[in-house]
C-alpha cells in the first residue's frame, strides 16, 4: 500500500476540495474511508460507491482532471504568495478543528499560526459592527489585558467589535488571528489592510475569493472552534455573533457574553446568552479565573507627573470627563491638561465621550 507523502496528501485535499460536490463532509468521510485523500482519488469506482453520503453528481466528479489542474495551479500561487495551505490529517493543522464535525480539508494560512492545540490558549471576541462607544472600548480594554496574559485573540477582521479586539491585541504585544469570510490575500473590508498586516490570517477559501454574504456565517464556526471560549460583547438576538456562540456551546467551548443596558438591541443577545448559563463577563479577569489561567500581568509602574499619575489611576472603566473630574479630585483644567497628555502618549483614548485605557 502506497503512503502519500505530505507534499501528495495536500495535493490530494486541494484536489478534493476543489471537485464539485464535495464539501468537508464528505471529503472527510472519503479521507477516513480509504485511509489518505490520495488512495481516495485513487480508488475504482466501485469502491466509492460504498463510502456514505455521496451522491450520483459528486461520484462523478471525483478524479476529473480540472479539480487536479485547480489544486495545482492554487499550491504555485500560494508559494508565489507566502500563503501556506495546511491539510486535514497533516502536520501543522490546528488540533483544536478537531471540534468541527465539518472542519475544512484545507486551511489558507497567511503569518505565523500560533499553537491550536485541543483546548487552544485563545478567545474569540466578537461583536456587532455597528458597535456602540462603550463596546468598543470595553473590548479594546478585554483583549489588551488577554494578550498581556498570552492568550490569543481570534475574531473576524469585520468592523466593530473585531476591529477593536485584533487591534488592542496586536499593540499590547499580543498574537492575533483573524478569521476571514474571504481569501487570505483578499481583505475585507478595505479599511483593515494595514491591520491585516499585523496579524495571523486564516481562511478556507482559495486564494483571490472575493467576500460573500454566505461566507461570513461559516467562517463562524473557525472562530468557535480555535478558541477555548468565544465572548460575545454585543450584538441583537439574531446575529452573526450569536451564531458564532452556538458553534461554540456545539463545539463544547465556553461562552462568555458582557452584559449591556436593559433595551438596547444590541444588547439583546448577551442578555439572552446569560440567561441561558452563558459566563458574565466584565472584564478579561473573569476568562482567565474561568480558564484558571491566572491573571493578567501588572505593567510596569510608569514615572507620571502626580496629575497625570491620579487621572491615569481613575480610568478602571470608560469614563465620562466629569466622573473622571470627580474620582481624581483635580481642578477640571488639570483633568483636561492631563488627559491630553496622557493620550500622546497612547496611554489613554477617547470613544463616544468616555476615556479609557490602551
Amino acid at each position: 500500500m502506497h503512503v502519500p507523502s505530505a507534499p501528495e496528501e495536500l495535493l490530494a485535499l486541494l484536489t478534493l476540495r476543489f471537485t464539485p460536490g464535495l464539501g468537508p463532509r464528505r471529503t472527510e468521510s472519503l479521507r477516513a474511508h480509504f485511509g489518505s485523500a490520495h488512495a481516495a482519488l485513487r480508488a475504482p469506482r466501485s469502491e466509492l460507491r460504498g463510502v456514505p453520503g455521496l451522491d450520483i453528481r459528486s461520484l462523478a466528479a471525483i478524479g476529473t482532471p480540472k479539480a487536479a489542474e485547480q489544486a495545482g495551479a492554487e499550491l504555485a500561487e500560494a508559494a508565489r504568495l507566502g500563503v501556506t495551505l495546511l491539510g486535514r490529517g497533516l502536520d501543522g493543522y490546528p488540533p483544536a478543528l478537531d471540534a468541527l464535525e465539518d472542519a475544512p480539508a484545507v486551511l489558507w494560512v497567511l503569518g505565523d499560526l500560533p499553537d491550536l492545540p485541543v483546548v487552544p490558549r485563545a478567545v474569540g471576541i466578537v461583536g456587532t459592527r455597528a458597535a456602540s462607544p462603550h463596546a468598543v472600548s470595553l473590548t479594546r480594554t478585554v483583549a489588551a489585558d488577554l494578550a498581556r496574559a498570552g492568550v490569543v485573540v481570534v475574531s473576524g477582521l469585520a468592523r466593530g467589535v473585531d476591529t477593536a479586539a485584533h487591534g488592542a491585541a496586536v499593540e499590547a504585544g499580543g498574537l492575533s488571528v483573524g478569521v476571514l469570510g474571504s481569501a487570505v490575500n483578499v481583505i475585507y473590508p478595505r479599511e483593515n489592510e494595514r491591520l491585516a498586516e499585523r496579524l495571523t490570517l486564516i481562511s478556507e477559501y482559495p486564494l483571490g475569493t472575493g467576500p460573500a454574504q454566505h461566507h461570513f456565517p461559516t467562517r463562524n464556526r473557525l472562530i468557535a472552534a480555535l478558541s477555548a471560549g468565544t465572548l460575545v460583547v454585543e450584538g441583537e438576538r439574531k446575529s452573526g455573533s450569536l451564531i458564532t456562540a452556538t458553534h461554540a456551546l456545539e463545539c463544547g467551548r465556553t461562552v462568555f457574553a458582557v452584559p449591556g443596558r436593559a433595551g438596547d438591541p444590541r444588547a439583546a443577545g448577551p442578555h439572552a446568552l446569560i440567561r441561558d448559563g452563558a459566563v458574565l463577563t466584565e472584564s478579561a479577569a473573569d476568562i482567565l479565573t474561568e480558564f484558571g489561567w491566572g491573571s493578567v500581568p501588572q505593567q510596569p509602574a510608569l514615572n507620571l507627573p502626580s496629575e497625570q499619575a491620579q487621572v491615569l489611576a481613575a480610568i478602571n472603566a470608560p469614563t465620562t470627563l466629569d466622573d473622571l473630574q470627580a474620582r481624581a479630585r483635580l481642578p477640571l483644567a488639570d483633568v483636561q491638561t492631563a488627559l491630553v497628555m496622557l493620550q500622546l502618549a497612547g496611554l489613554v483614548e477617547e470613544v463616544g465621550g468616555r476615556w479609557s485605557r490602551r
